[in-house]
């Protein structure tokens, strides 16, 4: 049990540095050519990646998700200072 457990956290920690260091990876559609042929001979850019050849890792958009949900329920934070004079 502990070993597949290991095994578990240590695939994650590996693709959580691979979206980490390199968060686009080919598109799975166009195999990372950015055409399409469909049927014979009619070619067209891949509606997935739309001719980029590269998308964005499903683990780099939840890295980002949880980034945008955190700043956006955090408070600002202050860097000026209010003192306010005796009265």
């Amino acid at each position: 049990m502990a070993l597949a457990s290991l095994a578990i956290l240590l695939t994650l920690a590996g693709y959580a540095a691979l979206c980490a260091l390199s968060p686009f990876g080919p598109c799975r559609t166009c195999r990372g050519t950015g055409i399409r042929t469909v049927r014979r001979r009619t070619v067209k850019v891949c509606r997935r990646c739309r001719g980029a050849r590269y998308r964005l890792r499903v683990g780099r958009r939840l890295l980002n998700t949880g980034r945008h949900i955190h700043r956006a329920g955090t408070r600002p934070a202050t860097t000026e200072r209010r003192f306010t004079a005796w009265p």
